[in-house]
């Protein structure tokens, strides 16, 4: 069964602006990929089919899945891990996630599902913000 990891999107505050930022870099390194500084021990898991879950503004938004886990070595040469990811960014149903650090493991059965063209679209398409504090209240 695959598992997936969960990050934060730090300095990103939309779904448009990530898909941007996602482009530029995959034009300028010729391959989409987040660098971490630890490499999760479960990679064999991860690459069973798992992804990546974005959290921008204090929620899960999108997901890509892992194709690769490629050990790399910094200009110092400290270790670290390059997630390489599939440049098709997946719109996942909104749901809220607290700040952490790094990264974290997701279980198929906790990750958010794919927005499709279902009733769920609709409450997906108002601004995070108004989302996350109508969903604080109680009223999503």
């Amino acid at each position: 069964m695959a598992l997936h990891l969960i990050k934060l999107c730090v300095g990103i505050a939309t779904y448009e602006e990530l898909v941007a930022w996602q482009k530029y870099r995959q034009k300028k390194d010729g391959v989409l990929r987040h660098i971490t500084r630890m490499t999760p021990r479960r990679g064999d898991e991860l690459l069973d089919g798992g992804s990546i879950y974005w959290v921008i503004k204090g929620l899960i938004q999108a997901r890509q899945k892992l194709l690769e886990l490629r050990p790399m070595t910094d200009s110092e040469g400290v270790a670290h891990c390059a997630l390489i990811l599939d440049p098709k960014l997946v719109r996942t149903q909104m749901h809220p996630r607290r700040a952490f650090q790094g990264w974290r493991y997701l279980k198929p059965e906790e990750a958010p599902r794919d927005l499709g063209k279902s009733k769920a679209a609709g409450k997906n398409e108002m601004p995070p913000e108004m989302r996350a504090e109508l969903m604080a209240l109680g009223l999503l």
